[in-house]
């Protein structure tokens, strides 16, 4: 009768768990078909093409399809050709363009989140909603605006001269930005390649018209992460910024120690996505350029569109979204790594453990003051 006892309610807890297991199962069976069918069957069929003889006629699983491994991957990486030279273009053009929209949106998001956080801003919830209005616009509407801002006789060019300078032709320029008006560079750099770009090309620098897109992805992407950083804002406690002011700490050392350092997790989401938009950037170079002047601002994203759709390279257009998709893994972890938790310093330590102390303090004081004093009322 004991045993029966202490292992009925086991079974019971057992086939508890087993219902609520199915009964979560059922409810995301939905979505779970839905993500099959048309995220991970899509992403199968093009790995399958990358590594295929696939023409882009019928089934890419029809009998005539034929395995070739590596080859579309081999034209694009180290045929030689002018595959290899397209693709060595679009990554160098969107590396650079990387490097500067990452952190500079970044920087950018912060600064706008730390401005409106401020409980002295009057007007916060328009500020909030003007900063936040181009990212809800549509891309192609914005890119249309950006090649009438930006044209020879545009607003832009009308601000520069009326400074005094004369404004570059943005979408037709296709010079580097760090070549500062050189013809050619030295031999050492101009004779070298890789993916049958030359070193001179790669510390070219975008061109002028890539450096419009990159104000562009500023400009719009700014608003969105302003959002991240303050929602995490708005979550933090001041206390620990009270020990450190209390510690004599200005602004700055507040920020970079106290502040910033909170905020790696919401850093990392934001670094993480603006990575992966950079290195998918297409509707604007599809809306405003299309991968010109001379190539410079082609992507690979762009580049793999083009080579299935216009060339009919079915197969190494699919071998380029792998090998961005491969890039961007490679980069998520990287910045996994330097943002991955430190120790924490001395200093900091100190702070954080005389705000808890100070706190409980503060707590023993209110519960002292919340006792009736019973002796000096028997007096």
């Amino acid at each position: 009768m004991t045993t029966s006892t202490t292992r009925l309610p086991r079974r019971r807890g057992r086939s508890l768990h087993r219902g609520q297991a199915a009964s979560g199962w059922l409810f995301t069976a939905p979505i779970l078909i839905i993500l099959g069918l048309f995220l991970l069957v899509p992403v199968l069929m093009a790995a399958w093409v990358s590594v295929s003889d696939w023409s882009g006629r019928g089934s890419p699983f029809a009998s005539g399809v034929n395995f070739i491994g590596a080859t579309n991957y081999g034209q694009v990486l180290w045929a030689g050709g002018l595959s290899e030279t397209d693709f060595g273009t679009a990554l160098k053009n969107n590396l650079w363009y990387v490097l500067l929209v990452v952190p500079t949106q970044t920087i950018v998001a912060m600064a706008l989140a730390l401005a409106v956080n401020r409980r002295m801003l009057r007007g916060r919830g328009f500020f909030r909603t003007a900063f936040y209005f181009p990212s809800v616009t549509s891309s192609v509407a914005i890119t249309v605006l950006w090649l009438f801002l930006f044209s020879t006789t545009g607003a832009v060019n009308a601000v520069i001269s009326a400074l005094g300078a004369h404004g570059p032709n943005w979408f037709n320029e296709p010079r580097g930005i760090f070549h500062f008006g050189a013809a050619s560079g030295p031999a050492f750099l101009t004779g070298n390649t890789t993916l049958g770009v030359s070193w001179w090309d790669w510390l070219g620098g975008p061109s002028v018209a890539m450096s419009a897109f990159v104000i562009l992805a500023v400009f719009t992407t700014g608003g969105t992460f302003m959002l991240l950083f303050l929602a995490a804002l708005q979550n933090l406690g001041g206390d620990v910024e009270e020990a450190a002011m209390m510690d004599g700490a200005n602004a700055r050392q507040r920020f970079f120690r106290v502040t910033l350092p909170q905020l790696r997790p919401t850093l990392f989401t934001v670094i993480t996505l603006g990575l992966i938009g950079c290195w998918q950037v297409f509707d604007q170079i599809y809306t405003g350029t299309k991968g010109g002047p001379s190539k410079t601002t082609l992507t690979p994203a762009y580049l793999s569109y083009t080579a299935a759709f216009d060339d009919q390279q079915w197969g190494q257009g699919a071998a380029i979204a792998f090998i961005l998709f491969a890039i961007i893994i490679v980069f998520t972890i990287i910045q996994r790594w330097v943002l991955a938790e430190k120790k924490v310093s001395k200093r900091r330590m100190g702070w954080i453990t005389d705000a808890e102390k100070r706190d409980g303090r503060v707590s023993e004081a209110v519960a002292v003051d919340a006792v009736p004093n019973t002796n000096r009322g028997s007096r």
